[in-house]
């Protein structure tokens, strides 16, 4: 039961910044799409809402950063990433002769 509640926790902690991930791009879309669809309304001035379109910005970049941090720190434990992103190990001291 213990691993179950275990692999029930970790999906919700890559659920939770996908939707936010997901709600921030909408954000970002609907300010755009607002934006450009005043042009055809004679009776308002179109305004970018760029407070909508960053807090969107914010909301994708931090979903998507945590993603893509989770996944790559989960492929470098289980050593599937490319050389030059792997951990450096300390060389050992030179003996001195």
């Amino acid at each position: 039961m213990k691993l179950v509640a275990a692999r029930f926790i970790a999906i919700l902690m890559l659920v939770i910044p996908g939707l936010l991930a997901c709600f921030g791009f909408l954000k970002m879309k609907d300010s755009v799409f607002i934006y450009f669809s005043d042009f055809g309304n004679d009776a308002v001035s179109p305004s970018f809402d760029w407070l909508q379109f960053l807090l969107g910005l914010v909301m994708f970049a931090a979903g998507a950063g945590f993603i893509g941090g989770w996944t790559f720190f989960r492929d470098r434990k289980r050593n599937y990433v490319a050389p030059r992103f792997k951990q450096k190990r300390p060389r050992p001291p030179k003996p001195q002769s």
